[in-house]
Order: structure tokens, then sequence, then C-alpha cells
């Protein structure tokens, strides 16, 4: 969210789903959405049997990569290199849009001196994806009348994701694919009602729709409202908070619908931290790790079929929730909790019902003021912004920025003259392996709600890599193996992938009672953000005879390979 608000002023995706089938040119970076994303997959397919190409830029060969025209297998963490390469590519071409760029844009000549030096040549050495793919990528999203960039946490789990998603963003921006039918830049959420949590506020240098908090009318706004006082200063987010509990500068922590001691990197750090802490409280539907270190734990009614209220997707579509179950005894509704707490700390809240807080959020966020539930069913769900009962904005945003009038443009968008920097956990002798982490289709991030029943597809979690590396190491698949990091090490059964080259392992976190593989990746996070290096770390595998052997070269990137190849579909 943090890159698309820096260029535009609102951390929402810019196109809806349906314009995903209706383009002409898509681009999945670090994105296996066949597996992470599967019904927005479903659009893509769409979209490629009305005529569109697909491009994946993924370090794996991924499922989703086996439907491109083209797949470009980058090195691990040179998402920017080659970025910038395609830009200057587009540039040097003459195949960006001048009138664009002139009209809506600021800071191309500092955006273009900043990718000056990467050539194609130079891009190939550092990234490892031939001259000729990228070449080939750049005039094919440059050409086309419509283009749809969509990344996910391929991109964004870095010690540079945002500077990540603002080199991505610089593509679009130079060649007009924004604020058109068609043409947008989709960032794919994690989790169900991400974009929606984002846009309720919780978020620390926001209030509710994407208000500012250092902006004296939004805030007294809010204050009249709610009947106290909120501090003009940005908050922390998640990865401040655990500095600062590391410190003993924060002494409690209240946590709703998150496991931290098992979604952090470098877990082990992690619950030292959290047991560290004064008191603890942990709101949610499953006992999970967190809450067994917990002081206080609230059994809450979270489940989707458990609760009323609203989800907002990854294409800013806000849609009606209805309970239909009753759920566990001795359970509450979130809200419940909250407003009981609330009335027992000396506040009276008078939500008789959720309809009533969404109504109060109409009545203080002018995007979603248009939004009543009774519309929200009629339409079947309702993309903001929405600022009025008896009208539909245009499923794209910032259409502006094509205004005849200048006037009218407001804001212009800025290019991102952004530096590229290699990952931080750097591959050595000891650590000559690079672990890159994702999902899969079976299962759920931490596994709390995924692990609850058995699956008959997977079980449990392996170490993925590539057969000429086990050959080199002495492993036969199945075998169970030793993960070693600079933080910890963990045991997993090997299992090969083809799809992985040589020198590049992969690994999930959805079996952490079995496998933490959080153990291994390291606190690295982009300072923007608070996101840490979950997708970089430098590992080394060992029989657990204590054989070890060294897979490959290794420097501050991987050695580049050719791994540009054209696929067909399945």
């Amino acid at each position: 969210m943090v890159g698309l608000a820096t260029v535009f002023g609102a951390g929402g995706g810019t196109s809806s789903y349906r314009e995903i089938e209706d383009t002409d040119v898509i681009v999945l970076w670090g994105s296996n959405a066949r597996v992470a994303h599967p019904i927005f997959f479903h659009h893509i397919l769409t979209g490629i049997r009305n005529g569109a190409k697909l491009f994946v830029v993924d370090p794996r060969r991924t499922s989703s990569a086996r439907w491109a025209d083209r797949w470009l297998g980058l090195q691990v963490g040179t998402d920017i290199a080659l970025a910038h390469a395609i830009g200057r590519e587009i540039i040097a071409a003459g195949l960006h849009n001048r009138a664009f760029v002139e009209g809506s844009t600021t800071g191309f000549d500092e955006y273009r001196a900043a990718v000056e030096q990467w050539t194609l040549e130079r891009a190939e050495a550092v990234t490892g994806v031939p001259a000729d793919a990228i070449r080939e990528l750049a005039h094919a999203f440059a050409t086309a009348d419509r283009a749809q960039m969509c990344w996910t946490l391929g991109i964004t789990e870095h010690h540079n994701g945002v500077d990540n998603v603002l080199s991505l963003i610089n593509l679009n921006l130079l060649c007009g694919h924004v604020g058109r039918y068609g043409a947008g830049i989709n960032p794919l959420r994690g989790q169900n009602n991400v974009q929606g949590g984002g846009d309720m506020g919780a978020i620390p240098n926001k209030l509710p729709g994407f208000q500012d908090l250092l902006d004296d009318d939004a805030r007294q706004k809010f204050e009249i409202s709610w009947g106290c006082t909120i501090a003009p200063r940005h908050g922390w987010h998640l990865t401040e908070m655990f500095e600062a509990m590391d410190r003993k500068e924060m002494r409690a922590l209240y946590v709703i619908g998150e496991n931290p001691a098992q979604s952090e990197a470098d877990s082990t750090h992690a619950i030292q931290i959290l047991e560290g802490l004064e008191h603890m409280v942990v709101q949610d539907i499953f006992l999970t790790k967190t809450a067994k270190l917990a002081d206080v734990v609230l059994p809450a009614t979270a489940a989707w079929c458990e609760s009323e209220g609203t989800v907002t997707n990854s294409e800013r579509r806000v849609q009606r929730c209805r309970k239909a179950i009753d759920a566990p005894a001795g359970t509450r509704d979130d809200t419940d909790i909250l407003i009981e707490l609330a009335r027992r700390l000396g506040h009276e809240w008078h939500y008789p019902d959720v309809e009533s807080i969404w109504n109060e959020l109409r009545s203080l966020s002018p995007m979603h003021a248009g939004m009543s539930y009774a519309r929200l069913v009629d339409l079947g769900g309702i993309q903001w912004p929405c600022p009025s009962n008896d009208t539909l904005e245009p499923p794209f945003l910032h259409g502006r920025l094509w205004a005849q009038d200048p006037r009218d443009r407001g804001r212009l968008a800025p290019l991102s003259a952004v530096a590229w920097e290699g990952p931080v956990d750097l591959l050595s002798n000891d650590f000559p392996i690079r672990l890159t982490t994702g999902r899969r289709l079976d299962s759920y991030n931490t596994g709390v709600q995924s692990s609850a029943i058995a699956s008959p597809m997977r079980d449990g979690e392996t170490l993925d890599i590539n057969p000429d590396d086990a050959m080199r190491l002495g492993i036969e698949e199945g075998e169970r193996v030793r993960i070693t990091s600079r933080r910890g090490s963990i045991e997993a059964p090997a299992r090969f992938d083809l799809d992985l080259r040589p020198g590049l392992a992969f690994m999930t976190f959805h079996f952490p009672d079995e496998v933490d593989v959080n153990v291994l990746t390291i606190e690295a996070n982009d300072p923007k953000s608070g996101t840490a290096e979950f997708k970089a770390s430098a590992i080394r595998i060992e029989k657990l005879n204590g054989a070890v052997g060294a897979v490959g070269a290794v420097g501050a990137v991987d050695v580049a390979v050719d791994v540009a190849v054209p696929v067909a579909g399945d």
C-alpha cells in the first residue's frame, strides 16, 4: 500500500478484475497467482483466451508461468534492476508515452538518469534474464494499447519492497498504462480483506479512507465524531513495534487475528520479544502459537461464516458478508468484544449492530459515503471510491490524469528514481543456496485455519530443491535434511522440483508446528513499510549424517542463468 499511496495518494489497485479480461498485455511479477490467487487467475485465463499476452517474472518457473508467452526467471532480489532495464529500453526505443509523461507525471529527467546505466547487457549479467527477453517484454508492454501490471508478496517481502513497487509503477506511468479502462496497476493482496484493513485505518499513518493523521481537518472530523483527541503523529508499523518491545519501551500488546510468533521473520527472536512483554492479550478464533504465550485470550467469532460485516478485495470491491452459522459457545464477535472492553474502560460506544458501525464510517470516509448496506446487496458489491448514493464511479482509478485541461489533473504522479540493492543476507561458502518462500494452493499462511482440518493433498512441509543440487549433495528425494541459515536450523524432507534452477530452494510457512521456516528468515526489513525480507535468505543444506555439499558459485547475487524461455500453456 505504501508505494501506491506514495504515487497516487491512496493504497489501492487502480483497476477491476474484469479489466484483466479486456487488456492486451498482462505482466504477472513476483506472483504465482494460479496458486496464491486462483480466483483472480481465472480472470487472467479469460484475458489470455481473449488474446492477451502474458509475461511472468519470477525466480521460479511457477504453475502460473506455464501459461505465459514468456517467463523471465530473474535472480532473487534483482527486480529493480530488471524494471530499470525495461524502462531504459522503452525510453531508448522512443516508445514511452511522451504526452502522458510530460502532462501527468513529474521527475522524468531524474528517472531517465537513474535507469541510464541499466543496459540490456548489464541487466542480463545481474538478473540472469537474457537481453532479448527483457527487450521483448519492454516493447510488448510499451506498444500495447492497454496493459496490466500485477504483483504480490514476491515484490513486497524484501528489505526494499516499497522501492520494488515504485519501480514497477514507473513502467506504467512511462507508458500511460493507468487511468484508462484495461490499463492499470494491481497489487494482489496476500490475505482476504487486507485491502479492507488498510481502508479502515489499520495502518499507522492513516485514518479510515486513507485520510492522513497529520491533516488537521481530517483529524478534527474524527475527533468530533468519536469524542476524543487524536495525536497528530504517525504510529508504529509492526516492525517498529517489535523494535520498541525489544527496547522495553513498549510493554504490552493486543493482538487481534494475527499470529506473529509464527509469521514474523527470525521467529526465534520474535518469540523471545513476545515472552518479554509485561502483558499480552490475543483475540482469535484458534489457540495460536501467539495465543499460547498470552496472559489473556479472548475467543472470537471471526471466521467468515460466523460474522456480519463487509470485506474488501484486491480490486477495492466492498462486499456484504452475512452470518451463516452460529459460533461455538463461549465465543463473541470481534466488535462485541471491543465494545465491551471500551465499556469497562469507561466509554459507552452506542453501536446496536454492525451496520451502525458501517454507517459511521460512511459519514467520515468520503470514498465510502455511497455504500449503504442496501446498495452493497443490490449491486453485489461496490468498488471505492463511491462518494454518493446515486452514482457509481468508473471501475478504474486516476482517470483525472488524462484530463484535457491540466488544471483538472490534480496531483501529478511522480516517477521514482530508486536505486537497486541486492539481498541483505549474502550468499557465502557457508551459506551457498538462496531460499525463497511462498504459498501452496491447498494451505494458507501460518496454517492456523487450513491446518485445523487434515488435507488429502499434502502431509506437511518440504524443502523444494533442484535435482542437480540434490545430486551434488548426495540427497535422495524424500530424505530428511537439515536446513541452516545464519539464524537457526530446521529439518524437513527434500522434494525435487525441476522448476527451480540450481542454487535456489523454496519453502512455505504453512506448517510451523512441524517445520518452522521462519526460524531461517532474516529480520532485515523495509524502513518504509516494515515488511521483512522473507524472500531472500541464505542457507546451506546438510544430510543428517553430517555431510555438507557446496552448490555452485556464490556472490552478492546468484549466478546468472539463462532461464527466460518461451513456454506454452497447459
